[in-house]
């Protein structure tokens, strides 16, 4: 027989492995091609990017969470930095495209490391010793900020705003979002509270995005649902019910034989009785105005204007507890529960029309920190960018507040890093200490993308920041404006701390874990792979 040696598998057929060098370029490339595609939104010259999905609905933008959503990313390794931006979108609002970019250029740094035969773990080890000092570095650099500084917050928000779509208007969105977070944020035990649930960003295309206001009080996309019922209600008592004013069908299968007209309109009678019992005890409890989460019967709607009650019915559950919140109503979800107890207070409901729709105001609410920002542009495309500003703007003046500190931004925070960390990496012994060279060379990566995206020289931008970062000028950033040097802060190029520390600490975490991957297993489907279309043998779909 000989000694064959019989192959054994251990993996199901059609499972794809890629081990070593292999994996670790193939996932560095992924990464480095997601940062590729958000780097040119960066910036106030940054550029937007036009997705269409596959129904043909289009979305531009220059956010970097949003594009990267949209984009339906695949690749395990490139699906890591989607996360990134998602946890800042989430933990800040703003510096997604910062985030990402600094973790494609880790991980492409990485990779020259690795080429020179730098141990992945070693870069890895490396990354976190530089991360670690990053954080310190950059909470000793900060400046603090209190609430009593609008004019310091209103250069915060208009920083997030800048760049984006609805810059024309950015002083006026900057004061608003300014507005909005002070009014709902709350300060206990010495920090502040901040829950975006209270600010509700409501979009209507419409007017320009100068006509953008915010409401004290709620607005809600729906309108009265009898045209007889009154279009404005003072001192409102509000009933919130999830549970249809109508008659429910039987849960089972049931027959009704009716064997002369008589019995037909008895049974007509009996359903309206059942309506205008439910109407009755809304009526009972003292409402004069109803939202209702689901479903309100023609013959209910009749009774209930009559009785003078404003009604609105198949309000979203969010916008149902948005309510609950501003007015202090509870939620009932059986009609013969609702009291007088139950109800919220308004100073008024109206209905009001705003461009071809009609929208319910709920103002004059007894929890004064629910608030509406009602934002317009001439397309649908115009408000929902603006809309995407403002939760940016939002979100960096509650992260502002939140820590109390705030940086410079235009390069000069990243190119004081990369200084620091230069030094850093002099203290050093071993290979690390070229780990912590290329994360301060990475840091250089955002005022090289801002040089880039405004046309400018990026080589000739870094070395005048370098130079003026030696003479001591902390805050030297770059103007994409002119191409000179300025001082970012005195020129109200202000973000938040969070923005900075959060970007780099995600970034670095996401490069240790990438570059610490040595193996990729692809699990084929039990009956050995998939099969050529996709899911189901589905014809591939283009873009």
């Amino acid at each position: 027989m000989g000694n064959q040696v019989q192959p054994i598998f251990i993996l199901p057929e059609g499972t794809q492995r890629t081990t070593g060098r292999n994996a670790q370029r193939n996932n560095i490339m992924a990464a480095k091609l997601v940062a590729e595609t958000v780097r040119t939104t960066l910036g106030p010259k940054g550029m937007d990017k036009m997705i269409v999905d596959s129904l043909g609905d289009i979305t531009v933008t220059n956010d970097g969470v949003t594009i990267l959503e949209e984009m339906k990313i695949e690749h395990p390794a490139a699906k890591m930095l989607v996360e990134i931006a998602k946890t800042q979108e989430n933990e800040v609002g703003d510096g997604t495209t910062t985030a990402v970019v600094i973790a494609g250029e880790l991980l492409r740094l990485a990779e020259e490391l690795l080429d020179k035969d730098v141990h992945p773990t070693v870069i890895a080890r490396g990354y976190r010793l530089a991360a670690e000092k990053s954080l310190q570095v950059l909470n000793a650099m900060a400046e603090e900020v209190t609430e009593k500084e609008e004019i310091v917050l209103k250069k915060i928000a208009g920083t997030a705003i800048t760049g984006k779509g609805a810059e024309i208007a950015k002083d006026h969105l900057a004061a608003i979002a300014v507005e909005a977070v002070r009014r709902v944020a709350d300060h206990v035990d010495g920090e502040w509270r901040f829950d975006k649930e209270n600010i509700k960003l409501e979009k209507k295309v419409g007017g320009s995005v100068e006509d953008t206001q915010l409401i004290d009080g709620l607005v809600i996309e729906k309108e009265a649902v009898h045209p007889s019922m009154p279009k404005h209600v003072q001192d409102a008592k509000i009933a919130l019910i999830d549970a249809a004013i109508e008659i429910k069908d039987t849960e089972i299968d049931a027959k009704i034989e009716i064997t002369d007209p008589s019995q037909m309109q008895g049974f007509l009678d009996q359903e309206e009785r059942m309506i205008r019992t439910m109407v009755d005890k809304i009526i009972k409890s003292g409402a004069n105005v109803v939202f209702c989460q689901k479903g309100i019967d023609d013959i209910a709607q009749h009774f209930l204007a009559k009785a003078g009650v404003y009604a609105a019915r198949r309000v979203k559950k969010s916008d149902m507890e948005a309510l609950a919140r501003a007015t202090g109503a509870t939620i009932v979800s059986n009609l013969d529960d609702l009291t007088a107890k139950d109800l919220g207070k308004a100073g008024a409901v109206e209905e009001r029309k705003i461009g071809s729709d009609e929208l319910t105001y709920v103002t004059g609410c007894k929890n004064p920190k629910s608030i509406t920002i009602l934002v317009r542009g001439g397309t649908e495309h115009v408000v929902a960018e603006a809309r995407r500003a403002m939760t940016d703007a939002v979100g960096d003046v509650a992260a502002s507040l939140r820590t109390g500190k705030i940086v410079a931004g235009a390069g000069a925070c990243e190119i004081e890093l990369a200084k620091e960390l230069r030094k850093f990496s002099e203290s050093l012994e071993g290979r690390e200490q070229l780990a912590v060279m290329s994360f301060a060379e990475a840091m250089e990566v955002i005022p090289r993308t801002l040089a880039e995206n405004a046309g400018l020289d990026p080589i000739d931008c870094i070395t005048e920041l370098k130079a003026a970062h030696d003479k001591k000028q902390k805050w030297a950033g770059i103007n994409v404006f002119t191409g000179k040097v300025m001082d970012a802060w005195k020129a109200g190029v202000l973000e938040p701390l969070k923005i900075k520390t959060q970007a780099i600490s995600s970034a670095a975490e996401v490069a240790q874990m990438i570059l610490r991957i040595d193996d990729v297993i692809a699990g084929g489907s039990a009956r050995g792979g998939m099969p050529p279309g996709g899911m189901g043998g589905m014809p591939p779909m283009d873009m």
